[in-house]
């Protein structure tokens, strides 16, 4: 089996469609949602699986800030490699930027990008698609020893009525991702807030004091809960 070169596959006129999603595409299956590396570990690590029965893929592993441009704050290694069909290999991932200041996490974004594999038949036509599917999942860099425990983070967080808007503040040193939220069986949008921060959101007309979500754990998934609007 040949390595492909994506340069090459690009000039030789194929087109790619970029496809998002979180952890699972084509035969491609990453061995978790998110990514949560200690600020003072060496390396962390993920599988990459290929499911598939018979295609191999060219695997590409990159992160981007959370302004979703690239990065050389990590190392991961192998960064190139191609999987063979049934293959699981483990990714290193290794922090390689400056000491993290901050008492609150960071925020990346961890990439793989899958390009099957093609033969010299599917070379010569160039009419051929090749699509080549890029899975992004949360890479959360935190400082050792942050209160509250990660497991405790939600219940900090304070509701408050602000006319037609919702505001959720987040006191916490965490990135926070709350779902499926409802007050007075009303469901609002989902949101994601910073450590420090707040989001606002719509707040439906017949709207309650109580509220309800689901919180997205470190390990994907998820915990529910309840609080107040003040």
């Amino acid at each position: 089996m040949k390595f492909f070169n994506i340069n090459k596959m690009v000039g030789a006129l194929f087109v790619y469609a970029m496809l998002y999603c979180t952890s699972v595409s084509a035969g491609i299956v990453l061995g978790g949602s998110r990514i949560v590396y200690s600020a003072d570990a060496r390396q962390t690590s993920i599988s990459v699986k290929n499911d598939s029965g018979s295609a191999s893929y060219l695997i590409q592993s990159w992160v981007e800030k959370e302004d979703g441009t690239r990065t050389t704050d990590f190392i991961i290694t192998p960064p190139l490699y191609l999987s063979a069909p049934g293959n699981e290999n483990i990714l290193r991932v290794i922090y390689a930027g400056a000491p993290h200041a901050s008492k609150n996490e960071r925020l990346y974004y961890f990439n793989v990008k899958a390009v099957p594999s093609v033969d010299k038949t599917a070379i010569q036509n160039k009419n051929s698609v090749v699509v080549a599917t890029t899975l992004k999942v949360k890479l959360f860099v935190r400082p050792a020893g942050l209160k509250p425990a990660r497991e405790q983070a939600e219940n900090e967080l304070v509701f408050t009525r602000k006319g037609s808007l919702l505001d959720i503040h987040n006191p916490t040193p965490y990135w926070l991702t709350l779902t499926g939220i409802k007050t007075g069986g009303r469901k609002l949008e989902d949101v994601m807030i910073s450590p420090q921060g707040r989001k606002s959101v719509s707040l439906p007309a017949g709207s309650g004091t109580t509220i309800s979500w689901n919180a997205i754990n470190d390990y994907g998934g998820v915990k529910k809960g309840k609080g107040r609007i003040r």
